[in-house]
């Protein structure tokens, strides 16, 4: 379905735009120190904007509109929904942090940034064009360079924002030079029209090679793949953990389904040129990040790391699928790369929440030592801490290892016998750091005998619903697969 204007596809951005700018102006109404009421206001808006998300992938209402620079289908509705979900998450974790850093006392930024990251992503997932990639990366990104110098009295915040916004404004540079050059060789900007012209064989080669070169790169930067990962473990350390947990958990969703549109269907045509860049970078975060990872004694650094070597599985799944002879095949190894990102974010979820609950007044949980003797201070936390560690691992039966296991099932089938060896090998090196920390949180003494609270409520039931979701995706993986597959072969033409 191709309309000129029709609203209704684009309801989610529109009803998300709307309401942010509702909460912008009363969140200037609201006295309350802790920002009581935009919070609300907050998880109001992303209530709304997962049920509207969620009637319209019911409804099965799919289309272009705007002349084709947006696009409504199964994928979009879906990461829609899963982005939405995590910022919700990620609000709720880090509510109490927040108001202890004085992050809300001075107005409600955290809250209405957050929605316009939110409203970045969105764009990004339905984008239809090379303008619209771009529009919704820039969207995106500015507000996480707020949301990272929000401390502003922290140096180590203000640090980490401008080396974030410096070598953000160059990775969105490189992307945005790459998308010249596409627009140069295929003299379109429309995804569906660049892969058209690309199968016509009438795109001029030499600059189509180069624009995929420098698309390959920022797409890079954005999903934290080596070697374009430097901006990683700097931004991540040094960011408030609450908007470290915005910039590592929800933007993977959107990173990664730009990627899919981008490389899967505009540029399918010219996979023999962009699939040994994923290939060498595939390689180089596996073994950066795992025995990197290693060395590292702050907590959030080790995960960002960590992040690296995670996301080297994913390009595992999108180089597997180009190489595979037949429809089907695409779809099982692209699916297998959605269901190691969902598996990724959900556990990335519960190890930074970890981290923002175990953090108190004047007191930041961020070294891996902070977590000597968990399990005698708060046996829930260090349950839900073991689970995300052994899941990350790949330990069965949790979630983290089905995932590993189905990306590694289509590399083999794919001819890439000796990658999943190479990646086995550093899933067992990494394998090392994570049971370090079950080590420190079970086996070693605590260092203090302060008693660990769960926080509120709400606070307990998402950390436990987060715990058990990666171990029941791991027993029971088969209903988030068979989605994952299904909504790739809805949405992309291969």
């Amino acid at each position: 379905m191709h309309t000129l204007f029709d609203f209704a596809l684009a309801a989610p951005e529109i009803v998300l735009l709307a309401l942010t700018c509702l909460v912008l102006l009363l969140d200037a109404f609201d006295r309350d120190s802790g920002r009581r009421m935009t919070f609300t206001l907050t998880m109001a808006t992303l209530v709304i904007v997962i049920l509207v998300s969620w009637g319209q992938w019911r409804s099965g209402l799919h289309g272009r509109t705007f002349s084709s620079l947006y696009v409504a289908d199964s994928l979009g509705h879906f990461l829609k929904i899963l982005s939405a979900v995590a910022v919700g998450v990620t609000l709720i974790y880090g509510r109490s942090y927040s108001e202890k850093r004085d992050m809300t006392s001075r107005g409600g930024e955290l809250y209405s940034l957050t929605l316009i990251m939110l409203l970045g992503e969105f764009v990004m997932i339905s984008a239809g064009s090379m303008l619209t990639v771009y529009l919704g990366v820039e969207l995106m990104s500015f507000a996480l360079y707020a949301l990272v110098a929000l401390r502003r009295d922290h140096l180590a915040s203000t640090e980490a924002a401008m080396k974030y916004y410096v070598l953000g404004c160059l990775a969105s540079g490189i992307l945005l030079y790459g998308m010249s050059m596409i627009y140069g060789a295929t003299g379109e900007v429309g995804l569906a029209e660049i892969a058209q012209v690309i199968r016509g064989g009438h795109a001029q080669s030499l600059p189509l090679a180069f624009g995929v070169v420098f698309i390959v790169a920022g797409l890079g930067f954005k999903l934290t793949a080596a070697p374009f990962h430097m901006w990683t473990p700097d931004v991540y350390q040094g960011a408030p953990t609450t908007v470290t947990l915005l910039v590592g958990a929800a933007p993977k969703f959107a990173a990664f389904c730009i990627t899919l549109r981008l490389l899967i269907e505009a540029l399918h045509g010219i996979a023999v040129d962009w699939q040994p860049m994923l290939l060498i970078m595939a390689v180089l975060s596996l073994a950066l990040g795992n025995i990197v990872a290693i060395a590292q004694t702050n907590f959030k650094r080790m995960l960002a790391y960590s992040a690296i070597g995670q996301m080297g599985y994913v390009f595992l799944g999108l180089l597997s699928g180009v190489s595979s002879g037949h429809a089907g095949t695409n779809a099982a190894a692209y699916g297998a790369s959605l269901f190691y990102v969902v598996i990724y974010v959900l556990t990335t979820l519960s190890t930074f929440g970890l981290i923002l609950l175990l953090s108190r007044q004047g007191f930041e949980a961020e070294e891996i030592a902070d977590l000597k003797g968990l399990n005698r201070r708060n046996p829930l936390l260090a349950g839900v801490l073991l689970l995300s560690m052994f899941s990350l691992a790949g330990i069965p039966p949790l979630s983290g290892f089905y995932a590993k296991l189905i990306v590694l099932q289509a590399v083999v089938s794919a001819g890439y016998v000796w990658l999943a060896v190479f990646a086995v090998m550093c899933s067992l090196i990494g394998a090392f750091y994570y049971l370090r920390v079950v080590k420190m949180a079970y086996f070693d003494e605590p260092e203090d005998g302060v008693v660990l609270s769960t926080g509120t409520f709400a606070t307990r039931s998402v950390m436990s619903l987060n715990g058990l979701l990666v171990i029941g995706l791991g027993i029971l993986p088969g209903g988030l697969i068979a989605l994952c597959e299904r909504v790739i072969t809805q949405s992309l033409v291969f």
